[in-house]
């Protein structure tokens, strides 16, 4: 079949082998030409590993420090009339590259929030890595089934005490106009920790610890977003604000747990990127449009896999970690510098439909956007035949 990309709304429903194979393949080159991270993870469990912030975080391990990786991640497969996920090609794309170079990679494709997904997985952790030194939680999920219960919690992405109205970008239509987003309940709150929060990265790091399968001195790290002025109404003060604080809450509860290993567990705090997430965040397509474009014209624009390079060079991996009060990873320092955010701040009531691509980069927001599912890639033949049916790269 011909693949082009088919978005919906905030999400692209088809991917295109080529195209995300491209994609890893880039990341992988970067890492590379960086050179090996001195004193990296060497057995590496990363949930959440097929898109975005995890499959960088699983790309720097393996090709910066030749890390043995073990992945978890809920992926759709291709027939032969229907694309699979992005996750599911990027995955196998990992997986050929690195067995190319005699690394160990192995995948387990299922609900992470699952008791038996967790078990399947320590499992092959067991036989193939032994202690692991690195544990990577970056999961994205709406929704989440409890496995003690039973029930199946969803999230929402809305203020708390007072609606809140801010200006929105259409991507369907590219229009602009004002939403305006009601304040949440108390249950909607509750299930929104209990999807977002930290319950199940402690219910990961307990079942290894249980297992036996945590290495001396190891480390944790579970990522965020907080932002500044303009996107605290959704993060900070919202669900998804109470969300965090419970992974703050989590990341300590674990530092206790890991105290005798030495270990260590810390929220990672990262820069606004395009990921399947963020996209679907009321105003953030406009807000990372306008990032994208000061920070630019700065230089100090990065990608996913530029951020978890630092991640792994300025923070999990050195002497001088950047710290901040809450014991956080920071990794959105160059965003949240002053100067930057006065310009974006600046810039945001200017933005209308008629100057959108003067004043915004939505153009290099659209462009990563449609690089999440392979499209956009340089040397792809986007017009060519193209098979969906690549072979699995999860362990049955």
């Amino acid at each position: 079949m011909i693949i082009k990309p088919k978005v919906r709304g905030f999400i692209c429903t088809n991917a295109h082998p080529q195209g995300c194979a491209a994609h890893v393949r880039e990341q992988i080159d970067f890492i590379k030409a960086k050179g090996p991270i001195a004193g990296g993870p060497k057995n590496v469990l990363v949930i959440g590993c097929s898109t975005g912030y995890g499959l960088a975080s699983r790309i720097t391990a393996a090709f910066g420090s030749q890390a043995k990786t073990v992945g978890v991640a809920f992926e759709k497969a291709p027939t032969d009339r229907k694309t699979g996920s992005a996750g599911y090609y990027n995955t196998a794309a990992f997986h050929a590259a690195a067995e190319a170079e005699g690394l160990f990679a192995a995948s387990v494709n299922g609900d992470a929030f699952s008791d038996e997904i967790k078990d399947k997985t320590l499992a092959l952790v067991k036989q193939h890595l032994g202690k692991v030194d690195l544990v990577v939680y970056s999961l994205a999920s709406p929704r989440r089934t409890d496995p003690k219960t039973g029930i199946m919690h969803s999230s929402v992405l809305k203020p708390i005490g007072e609606g809140y109205t801010a200006k929105n970008l259409n991507t369907d239509t590219l229009k602009i106009s004002d939403i305006t987003v009601e304040p949440a309940n108390e249950e909607e709150i509750a299930n929104t920790v209990k999807v977002m929060g930290g319950e199940d990265w402690e219910l990961w790091i307990d079942a290894l610890q249980q297992a036996d399968l945590l290495a001396d001195n190891c480390r944790t790290v579970a990522y965020t977003y907080l932002g500044e002025k303009l996107t605290w109404p959704i993060y900070g003060h919202a669900t998804i604000g109470k969300a965090k604080e419970d992974l703050d809450r989590a990341s300590r509860a674990i530092n206790e747990r890991l105290a005798a290993k030495q270990g260590q567990a810390n929220v990672s705090v990262l820069k606004a990127l395009v990921t399947q997430s963020s996209s679907a965040i009321p105003i953030m397509p406009l807000y990372i449009s306008l990032v994208y474009k000061v920070m630019k014209e700065e230089g100090t624009h990065e990608g996913c896999i530029e951020q978890l390079y630092r991640l792994f060079t300025e923070g999990l991996y050195t002497d001088q970690p950047r710290l901040d009060d809450s014991n956080r990873l920071r990794m959105d320092n160059l965003e949240l510098t002053p100067e930057t955010q006065a310009k974006i701040e600046a810039l945001w009531p200017q933005v209308t439909e008629e100057n959108l691509f003067d004043i915004t980069d939505y153009k290099g927001y659209n462009d990563d956007f449609l690089k999440l599912f392979g499209f956009g890639l340089k040397g792809v033949d986007y017009d060519a035949e193209t098979d969906p049916m690549v072979p699995a790269p999860f362990v049955d």
